[in-house]
């Protein structure tokens, strides 16, 4: 019997949650255990999913869970350095060389467990089976916007938060936008054609934004690319992997540019491939930005848990993606969970002593 365990999660301002009491009751039909833990942030509440069926565990009980339960979350472990015994699932940052990533590798290592990271667990040609992409998008681009109207306050922008919906997120932008009585900048989407970028592309078109729609084809000459400098926000929605060419390089912080807010919304600056070389390091809730230049001023926005901004939309809809491969745990050795396995193996055996 294939027993989850769905954690709480313990990063400040994560309230989403990768399956839904719906998505509980019918693992548990065929044949699952489930057990999920307390949690006062989750978006949808524990007393759902305890009338699905599933076991309710206390907050962070994990560690003491059966040594065959497969743990369940979306973002960080606490970093204390424990060994890892379980495996796990999860959003772990580690395949690229991650700092941070490579310690959560040895405590993997440590401990005997084996991490399948929700970001590579791909179908057969090697697309992701299930992914926040669109929501980190549309949030990813609101924030970036928001960042433009403060700079035409005085402003550097403000702490975010969350929203019951889009249509309040867009409505109160709408607003922000309106109220520095000038033009809507004009914004450049690097990956349109993905998930992310069609996030990124629709709330800019809800709010009145026009947008130049970028892909694969654009950017296959490998750069420079002066034409991100003639854009007044520049959102970045690809995956940063080898060879992937620099878009914003460090000399573009200075004058004679019209870029003054750049969303790194697939933020990945402690990577060797990161293709936005003006900072070095991820946002926050409380700080949005990183302001990168003065005269004029440039921005940058690189939060990485931008779909719990938005945490019920996204998490409805991450669980509706996830559901038909969590119901193949039951064959955790081959297909997708398979390939996510020896992704984790290979990197095992590769990291320093």
């Amino acid at each position: 019997m294939v027993h989850l365990w769905v954690r709480a999660e313990s990063r400040p301002n994560e309230d989403r949650v990768g399956i839904t009491p719906e998505g509980v009751r019918d693992l548990i039909r065929r044949g699952f255990r489930v057990t999920v833990e307390e949690s006062p942030r989750r978006v949808i509440p524990t007393a759902d999913y305890r009338a699905a069926g599933a076991s309710i565990a206390p907050e962070g009980s994990w560690p003491e869970a059966p040594v065959d339960a497969i743990v369940f979350g979306l973002k960080e472990l606490p970093e204390d350095g424990s060994p890892l015994m379980h495996r796990h699932i999860m959003f772990g940052h580690a395949f690229k060389g991650q700092p941070a990533g490579q310690d959560l590798l040895r405590r993997f290592r440590e401990g005997g467990g084996r991490l399948y990271d929700l970001e590579y667990l791909l179908d057969d040609n090697g697309r992701r089976l299930a992914a926040f992409g669109y929501w980190a998008g549309y949030a990813g681009a609101a924030v970036t916007l928001k960042a433009w109207a403060a700079q035409h306050r005085g402003e550097i922008c403000p702490p975010v938060g969350t929203y019951p919906d889009k249509d309040a997120l867009a409505t109160e932008l709408r607003a922000e936008l309106d109220g520095t009585g000038l033009p809507r900048p004009r914004a450049i989407v690097i990956g349109a054609r993905g998930r992310v970028g069609s996030g990124a592309s629709d709330l800019c078109a809800e709010v009145g934004v026009r947008v130049t729609k970028w892909d694969m084809a654009e950017t296959a000459h490998g750069g420079p690319f002066p034409e991100i400098l003639l854009h007044e926000v520049f959102l970045n929605c690809i995956l940063a992997q080898p060879g992937c060419p620099v878009f914003v390089p460090e000399s573009a912080v200075n004058p004679g540019r019209a870029l003054t807010a750049i969303g790194d919304i697939a933020c990945d600056p402690t990577s060797a491939f990161n293709p936005v070389r003006v900072y070095d390091r991820t946002t926050t809730w409380d700080a949005p930005v990183l302001r990168v230049a003065e005269h004029p001023p440039l921005d940058v926005m690189a939060i990485d848990n931008l779909p719990s901004m938005l945490p019920r939309e996204s998490s409805l809809d991450y669980a509706a993606q996830l559901l038909p491969v969590l119901r193949a745990l039951d064959a955790i050795e081959t297909g997708p969970w398979g390939r996510a396995a020896d992704i984790c193996d290979t990197h095992l055996k590769g990291l320093a002593p």
